[in-house]
């Protein structure tokens, strides 16, 4: 059985392994002094997923208090990153990370919840549509060094 608990300061260590397979080119001090971030800060959320004791797969969330691409309100929940292990994908595990995230948001008084993914990453996209999270847009950067 699969067990969705919120990690606390100190305890990101858990899904930095997972957290590094779906963000490899990052430096590995790095990246588990941002999960701490994001397990500390009162306006983000950090999630594990449990099967037997070890972990499978997290989410992080934030509320944000800036512009969101479709939303209306403010604030917004929103999913900073999600990552299932290939082994245990497709077995409802990532819908119930969103939803703990959601149920985070709503409870930090945000009435609606975002999301964005890269435009060629078509698993991402598939994965938030069938997640049950609509498309509100498409948008192009751009940038300039100075």
């Amino acid at each position: 059985m699969t067990r969705i608990v919120r990690l606390t300061r100190g305890e990101a260590q858990t899904v930095l392994g997972l957290a590094s397979a779906l963000w490899p080119e990052h430096e590995t001090a790095a990246l588990l002094a941002e999960l701490e971030k994001y397990a500390a800060d009162e306006d983000a959320a950090l999630f594990a997923a449990l099967e037997g004791g070890g972990p499978v797969a997290f989410a992080q969330c934030t509320l944000r208090k800036d512009y969101v691409e479709g939303a209306e309100t403010f604030p917004v929940g929103y999913l900073e990153g999600i990552f299932v292990d290939a082994s245990f994908r497709r077995k409802g595990i990532g819908r119930k990370l969103v939803g703990a995230c959601e149920e985070w948001s709503r409870k930090k008084g945000a009435v609606e919840f975002g999301s964005d993914c890269e435009s060629e990453n078509a698993s991402s996209a598939a994965f938030h549509k069938k997640a049950g999270v609509a498309e509100a847009g498409r948008i192009i950067c751009f940038i300039r060094k100075l």
